[in-house]
């Protein structure tokens, strides 16, 4: 029993998070980011792509691997309606949570 005791402190350290992301979440929702034109491009294909097939049963690995490219193409669809080219880059505001994702994508 006292192994599992951690997770009452792990909820009211969830709790503490939360607090935290409503005190910031109205402060910063978004931010300005330059991108490569290469990730810009992927990402907008990524929006535009179609998946035909439905979601079955999933391992925790697929899952995560599904709602990253979903990220992506959020992403993409930031891009394609407000982002603004500038050579071979793209000036876009995205969402901190899609800046999140990416960067845990990227560890």
């Amino acid at each position: 029993m006292e192994d599992r005791e951690q997770y009452v402190r792990y909820r009211q350290d969830r709790a503490v998070l939360a607090a935290i992301g409503a005190h910031l979440g109205p402060r910063i929702s978004q931010i300005s980011v330059r991108l490569p034109r290469s990730v810009a491009e992927s990402a907008v294909a990524a929006w535009d792509r179609e998946e035909l097939g439905g979601i079955r049963e999933e391992s925790r690995a697929e899952y995560d691997l599904r709602d990253d490219a979903a990220e992506l193409a959020f992403i993409g669809l930031a891009v394609s309606s407000r982002g603004v080219w500038d050579g071979e880059e793209v000036v876009v505001d995205l969402d901190v949570a899609q800046i999140a994702a990416a960067l845990r994508a990227a560890r």
